[in-house]
């Protein structure tokens, strides 16, 4: 027993918090958001910025090419000149050759430097639009997780009416069995516990729905043994905008036709390389001999397209376009997400305001039910009047339940828009 008596003490220790797990709003966003297949595309992202700037990069690596050719031509070059005892054989109509060339980038104009920046203000942008589709799924969790809480206390108050109706029940049975009341009242006052117990079915069928709902978005074990945690209240809360994750977003896109500008700007620069060409052909380089011959070539190549200078006005025009279309959507979003946080706040004092006369109004619908129970005991009152009086109670109490979630459920959503 006594070998036995610290694992007891563990399994006594340990059982409880197990069974009466804890669970905040907080815990659920952050397992739903890591949950949500969405979140796979960060580590994604960051891949494909890797490779694509490698990529980038290996521009600046020699670069390695062959061509090879045969032609038949129509004429070929003649020296026109005859020697005595000396014969200038010419150059026969079919001609082969076959080139490798090395060339190595000395100045390109900063293209690959700006087509890095282009790709990393792309991974940014595409970053930033991820962080807001995970932001609104916090909304969802919210939802369900205050959905849970309100249910929970419509359980409570379903359990405060059931013991009041059992509570009278038991009286006016007694009451009866003393010939003051009959089996009309008794059927009454069951109809209403009955009404009541199918109640309790229902709002057990929404929690399980919600509670099975929550499991999968956390993909945790979220039971009736699980409690969720009453968040506390903050407040005040800023109505400013300032933190929501779709401003970094906006303006990441905006960076990303910024970095387009040095893109087009560095195609219309001249690119300067070096090269070395090694063939073997026929004829070589000296076109005096009519014969397969090896031949190399090295120098320093300089190009200059000017193709692009025809577009260039019109690319940079478009540049600009597309971050003015960022910048409406910009200003669109601010101006509704302002309204609904102004709106979330009315919400919020509105729901104050009602809670600040709850508690007494349900002490006096409770003096009014323990004035209406007196009058039935004394026979000045019927059953139907108690049970409307019982039913106003409860109605009273659940009222004060309602606009206590609503009220949270408002700080919250206002919290959720203004992200603090």
């Amino acid at each position: 027993m006594k070998r036995n008596f610290p694992l007891l003490l563990i399994l006594i220790t340990v059982f409880p918090a197990v069974l009466y797990a804890q669970v905040t709003l907080e815990q659920c966003q952050e397992k739903a958001r890591n949950n949500y297949p969405l979140i796979k595309r960060a580590s994604l992202i960051d891949q494909t910025e890797k490779f694509n700037l490698e990529n980038a990069a290996k521009a600046y690596l020699p670069q390695v090419s062959f061509s090879a050719k045969a032609t038949y031509q129509s004429d070929v070059t003649e020296i026109p000149i005859s020697l005595p005892n000396l014969t200038i054989e010419g150059l026969t109509k079919d001609q082969y050759q076959a080139v490798a060339e090395v060339s190595q980038v000395i100045w390109d104009g900063g293209a690959v430097k700006a087509q890095q920046q282009v790709l990393k203000a792309n991974a940014e942008a595409e970053k930033q639009k991820l962080e807001t589709d995970l932001y609104a799924l916090r909304e969802r969790v919210n939802q369900v997780f205050f959905g849970i809480l309100l249910i929970e206390e419509q359980l409570r108050q379903n359990d405060l009416l059931q013991k009041e109706l059992q509570t009278n029940l038991d009286k006016v049975t007694a009451y009866k069995n003393n010939g003051i009341a009959n089996q009309s009242d008794i059927d009454a006052l069951n109809v209403e516990l009955l009404n009541a117990q199918q109640r309790r079915i229902e709002l057990n069928a929404a929690k399980k729905a919600y509670r099975d709902l929550l499991s999968a978005f956390t993909d945790d074990n979220i039971t009736d043994q699980t409690t969720l945690v009453k968040p506390v209240l903050a407040v005040p809360l800023d109505l400013t905008l300032k933190n929501r994750p779709e401003l970094s977003m906006f303006d990441a896109q905006a960076n990303m036709f910024d970095s387009q500008t040095s893109l087009i700007n560095s195609k219309n620069l001249p690119k300067i390389a070096a090269f070395v060409q090694g063939g073997y052909g026929k004829p070589g380089l000296n076109m005096l001999k009519n014969e397969f011959a090896p031949f190399a070539i090295g120098g320093i190549r300089f190009s200059w397209s000017f193709g692009g200078f025809y577009t260039k006005k019109n690319d940079l025009q478009l540049i600009e376009v597309n971050k003015s279309n960022i910048t409406v959507q910009k200003e669109t979003f601010l101006f509704n997400t302002q309204l609904q946080a102004t709106q979330q706040s009315d919400d919020a004092e509105k729901f104050n305001s009602l809670m600040v006369n709850d508690d007494e109004i349900i002490r006096l619908r409770e003096n009014i039910r323990t004035t209406a129970e007196a009058k039935l005991e004394n026979g000045t009152a019927s059953v139907t009047d108690l049970i409307r009086e019982i039913n106003a109670v409860d109605m009273a109490r659940q009222s004060k339940a309602l606009h206590e979630m609503q009220y949270l459920i408002a700080i919250y959503n206002l919290k959720n828009t203004t992200n603090q």
